[in-house]
């Protein structure tokens, strides 16, 4: 069962992260991180990006709405870049950031939208 969650979840990972950003994570894996990088892969792609419940457009914003609330900026940008990839319209991610704003806090907001700006502007998407 767990090489199927790795395989299923990498498979779901290349899909909406893109392979480059997979194959750099995975260029960096060491005897320190490879258990780390196998977690990743079959706990978050596999066993839950994996599920039927949610289409993986409402999963973006789902993520993008925990990782601004977080502050986790990298992974925010990531994850707009995966939104995109799974269809969100740069109207979508808006409307999602407001609510980040509201429910998380104007400064979680100002930097969301921040990073979104310059994600959608080097994806080349019409705001």
């Amino acid at each position: 069962m767990p090489d199927d969650l790795y395989s299923r979840g990498m498979q779901i990972r290349r899909e909406v992260l893109g392979d480059a950003y997979v194959d750099n994570a995975l260029q960096n894996m060491n005897d320190f991180n490879q258990d780390f990088q196998r977690l990743v892969t079959e706990y978050c792609w596999g066993a839950l990006w994996g599920r039927e419940g949610l289409s993986r457009k409402q999963r973006s914003l789902n993520n993008l709405c925990l990782m601004s609330a977080l502050n986790r900026s990298h992974e925010l940008e990531v994850h707009i870049r995966g939104a995109l990839r799974n269809g969100c319209t740069a109207d979508e991610i808006k409307e999602t950031l407001l609510q980040v704003a509201v429910y998380a806090g104007i400064p979680a907001g100002v930097d969301a939208f921040r990073i979104a700006r310059k994600v959608l502007a080097e994806e080349g998407v019409q705001m």
